[in-house]
């Protein structure tokens, strides 16, 4: 079994947790887990579709499984309790999110037809290193927890109970990954104690949503400017500014914010990550990787990096990023989005979503917002760089879904996650109730009619009837039936319809009809992709682990300061001396170096 020290740093435990959102394709929140109708999210709350009727002999899920569409071995039949009534369990999942209604109606369904309901709950008030810190010190769990960075204590604490050993009555469980990924999830552990949530595709990706990270614009900014191109870093603040310069108020004289940045806690990803997608690369995390030579390369003190700091230093004395950006919380943030005011900002769209539902919401009666929801731009720091926002899911083996020793029926929470796998509850988690929540044609495509895309839309209604169970297991790409799409926002014609004119005049503007694209395309993931799913999993009893959470520990400090200061040059001096100073970085990049050629070896069937 792994022996994992307590992590000792704040940021390190940060860093840690950042494994519910390194890679915006596997995770992250939505208003708990809605996507941008309210209902499951492609990176996290996925597939759908109508109840399986076994026409899916040549199907194949991503990892090359077949398909048979049989429900007899992982169904719905043996959940309720002996006499009938409906089992209720608990969950927590270390990270802010939206409690539904207690009498929400979808979630009522789903009991009466598996015979079991759950009750989550989410980070309010306290960071998640706090929040499971304090159940870990009092041993007392809920049924369920993600617990992020908590999880190796719970394991060592021995808390956390093993899949393995009740997986075989559970076909759903299962099969939901290979053999070969259950071994990766696994890792140096005895056993498998947690089921990551995101990042399992079935068939393919219908390729709508952008979920991860951009350089996000309104599109009543660019709407002003023509549709500009915008390629560069300097060619997107130069169109807010424009902006900004002719309309400093909103229409009620709220002054309009040209840019926002997230720094609270380990979101401050939406402050410092941008310099290696500004340099084309993909979203490692922790590191650059070079192409040819496989060597990690430390983004934080690239030219680029400078440069970006620089640039977002200028654009802070000249008014446009908001002055209370590095010291508001994520609340704040979110609210001062869902006023429509904020113009850009960079962050993976799962992690503002809730303000844009808000926006949305709130301009079936204000018109005047409709021109406020954002698209990605795939913004680089000089022409001629190829960007790489946009990339295919990847497996996060370092976080998932727990069941704890805390649970008293784990047959029965066992049987829970795989009921919720089974194809007629994916629809009713992802898709809502047939004739209130969606239609099917004749062709079997599933479609919303305009007042069923407002009630989607407004958070009351999302409350009170929509349960997509967002941090449970779920698929993404194709719905089972292998003819939908795993929700709304991933279905091409229901998310094209379900757009408001202002974006679909911009899409058409830029002969594009869905938000991917705005962007390239996604490449084949290299074998050693992502590398932040090995940086999540180190600890500060390593000297490499030590190195990385001190990295953290300077960012924290100094990044805002740079940005801040009067003498920018003068304070970029001093943040890489701090920088070098405290942080063994070789130490750091040398164990990428190993672990980047240990997945090229395991690609290559080395290993």
């Amino acid at each position: 079994m792994k022996n994992f020290k307590k992590v000792i740093t704040f940021s390190m435990a940060a860093l840690l947790v950042m494994g519910m959102v390194s890679c915006g394709n596997d995770g992250g929140n939505d208003n708990g887990g809605g996507s941008t109708d309210g209902t499951s999210s492609e990176a996290k709350t996925e597939d759908g579709g109508k109840k399986d009727e076994g026409k899916k002999d040549d199907s194949k899920t991503d990892d090359g499984k077949k398909d048979d569409g049989k429900k007899d071995d992982g169904g719905s039949k043996d959940t309720k309790s002996s006499s009938g009534e409906i089992k209720e369990f608990t969950a927590f999942h270390a990270v802010p999110g939206t409690e539904i209604d207690a009498d929400n109606e979808v979630q009522q369904i789903i009991a009466e037809k598996i015979g079991a309901k759950c009750k989550d709950t989410w980070l309010v008030g306290q960071t998640a290193a706090e929040a499971m810190g304090v159940r870990i010190a009092g041993g007392d769990y809920p049924d369920f927890v993600t617990a992020g960075a908590a999880l190796p204590q719970m394991v060592d604490a021995g808390t956390a109970v093993a899949f393995d050993e009740y997986w075989d009555d559970y076909p759903n469980i299962k099969k939901f990954y290979s053999d070969a990924q259950w071994n990766a999830i696994k890792g140096e552990w005895d056993h498998v104690y947690l089921m990551p949530q995101f990042g399992k595709r079935y068939m393919y990706d219908t390729g709508t949503i952008h979920n991860d990270e951009a350089f996000w614009i309104q599109t009543r900014v660019l709407k002003d400017q023509d549709y500009p191109k915008l390629e560069t870093l300097d060619e997107y603040f130069d169109c807010i500014e424009k902006y900004i310069e002719k309309h400093p108020t909103m229409e009620d004289g709220t002054p309009n914010i040209g840019y926002s940045i997230l720094c609270e806690d380990w979101r401050y990803f939406c402050l410092e990550n941008a310099p290696f997608f500004l340099d084309g690369y993909p979203n490692d995390g922790c590191c650059i990787v070079d192409e040819n030579t496989h060597k990690a390369i430390d983004y934080n003190t690239t030219p680029t990096a400078k440069k970006y700091f620089k640039k977002l230093n200028e654009e802070y004395h000249k008014g446009i990023i908001d002055p209370e950006t590095f010291s508001m919380n994520y609340d704040t943030y979110i609210s001062k989005m869902s006023t429509g005011r904020v113009c850009g900002m960079c962050d993976q769209h799962w992690d503002f979503n809730d303000g844009e539902l808000a926006i949305k919401q709130a301009a079936l009666e204000k018109a005047e917002l409709k021109g406020c929801t954002y698209v990605p731009q795939g913004i680089v720091i000089e022409k001629g760089i190829k960007e790489r926002y946009h990339s295919d899911a990847a497996l996060d083996v370092s976080n998932g879904i727990t069941i704890t020793t805390s649970c008293q029926d784990i047959p029965g929470a066992m049987q829970f996650i795989n009921d919720l796998l089974d194809p007629e509850i994916h629809t009713l988690r992802n898709w809502g109730v047939e004739g209130e929540d969606y239609l099917v044609g004749d062709d079997g495509l599933f479609y919303r009619t305009q007042e069923m895309r407002d009630n989607a839309a407004q958070e009351s209604y999302r409350n009170h009837h929509l349960c997509p169970y967002p941090y449970f297991p779920l698929y993404g790409g194709m719905a089972l039936d292998g003819i939908n799409a795993c929700n709304p926002d991933n279905q091409p014609k229901e998310f094209y319809d379900s757009l408001s004119d202002e974006v679909k005049e911009c899409l058409s503007a830029y002969n594009a009809e869905t938000y991917t694209q705005l962007l390239n395309p996604s490449g084949e993931n290299a074998p050693w992709y992502p590398m932040w799913s090995y940086s999540n999993n180190l600890t500060s009893d390593t000297d490499n682990g030590l190195a990385w959470a001190n990295m953290a520990d300077i960012k924290h400090q100094w990044l805002p300061e740079v940005c801040k200061a009067d003498d920018f040059d003068a304070k970029w001096d001093e943040y890489m001396k701090a920088y070098n100073d405290n942080c063994d970085v070789q130490c750091f990049l040398d164990s990428l170096d190993a672990e980047i050629q240990r997945r090229i070896d395991v690609a290559e069937g080395k290993n």
